[in-house]
């Protein structure tokens, strides 16, 4: 494995983006050839730096597109000609969690992908007979369809939470779409049987929501209290994170979508083996249930104040055999990194798509 560097610490505050220090960091990281390294239109760091967190509210317009099973809302920035990048949320999040993101890496020349998961947002099932699943394959299935709805045949794949775990599926299964990765808590990739076994009661209590989800007092009281649960994970999770309300707001109007609440209980249900997937998927389970090495140049990221359930990054090192670091994004960034630190969060999608 050519593994450059296993841990990096990122300040979220500094201003010098990609000056030239950022530059000669990522040359000894990634090696970039020559050619990669002579496109000044991806690190213009005086455009870049304007951006702060919080800067940007919404994404204008959204599109729609059928794919797949879905009619996918999604928002879409920079370039059409530019390297694609597709940007996956999780739970409970969404788009908004790249508003900024997406404008930074616009501005450097490349296609920005944001699409809503199945269950959130304006992404619809085209069909009242689709099962409402949401057992891991099937959402980078999905991811997979809006590539080809979209005329994208391969890009870099960036995510957290759910959406790591997408991009995690999609690199290691379809490495042909996947030019590189960029993944928060790194290697998420599971399998039902591993979800059955008991963990030391600390690392239960973390589980918390997905024992209550397993219940139908569970999903009743998700579908009740959503936009309170929701925001109680937030806080939970980014504990060091003073998001105000208007910030929670924007994304919790994702979770009126119809299908919200079946897609969210079955997902965590289908993890601990208590709901069942669809056998058409079943070959695409068996797979991953291998644990399947990551092959494409990686870079995974953590948050110094992650209150979400995750592993030490090198726990997981050596599911990654390509080009690959793991960096610490410092500053008391917590679960939703994409948001509370988007600067880390461009800088390590440019650097991995530029190797």
């Amino acid at each position: 494995m050519d593994k450059i560097k296993t841990s990096e610490e990122i300040n979220r505050d500094r201003r010098s983006f990609f000056g030239t220090a950022a530059m000669a960091l990522t040359a000894a990281q990634f090696a970039l050839s020559s050619a990669a390294q002579a496109q000044p239109n991806r690190t213009k760091s005086a455009e870049l730096s304007k951006v702060k967190p919080g800067t940007h509210t919404s994404f204008g317009g959204l599109r729609q597109i059928d794919a797949g099973l879905l009619n996918v809302g999604y928002a879409e920035a920079g370039p059409a000609d530019g390297p694609a990048v597709i940007l996956l949320h999780g739970w409970p999040y969404d788009i908004h969690s790249y508003v900024d993101v997406a404008p930074m890496l616009a501005s450097a020349g490349y296609r920005v992908i944001v699409p809503y998961l199945r269950g959130y947002g304006t992404t619809r099932f085209l069909s009242n007979e689709t099962v409402r699943n949401g057992q891991q394959s099937v959402v980078a299935v999905d991811t997979v369809a809006l590539m080809d709805a979209l005329r994208i045949e391969k890009a870099t794949i960036a995510g957290f939470d759910w959406g790591a775990r997408t991009a995690d599926i999609i690199a290691a299964l379809w490495p042909e779409r996947c030019k590189a990765l960029v993944s928060v808590s790194g290697y998420l990739i599971g399998n039902q049987e591993s979800g059955k076994a008991p963990l030391p009661p600390k690392v239960e209590l973390q589980w918390w929501y997905q024992y209550y989800f397993a219940t139908e007092r569970g999903r009743a009281g998700y579908d009740k209290y959503r936009h309170d649960f929701s925001k109680l994970i937030w806080q939970i999770a980014s504990p060091k994170w003073d998001f105000d309300d208007a910030t929670f707001d924007r994304s919790a109007a994702s979770f009126d979508n119809p299908d919200h609440v079946a897609i969210v209980i079955h997902n965590y249900r289908w993890r601990l083996g208590l709901a069942e997937g669809e056998p058409k998927y079943d070959d695409l389970e068996r797979r991953l249930a291998e644990g399947p090495v990551i092959t494409v140049p990686t870079i995974t990221l953590e948050g110094d104040a992650n209150g979400a359930p995750h592993a030490d990054g090198g726990v997981y090192a050596k599911k990654f055999s390509g080009r690959y670091a793991h960096r610490i994004v410092k500053g008391g960034v917590g679960h939703n990194l994409p948001q509370e630190a988007p600067h880390a969060f461009v800088e390590a999608i440019v650097d991995v798509a530029e190797s």
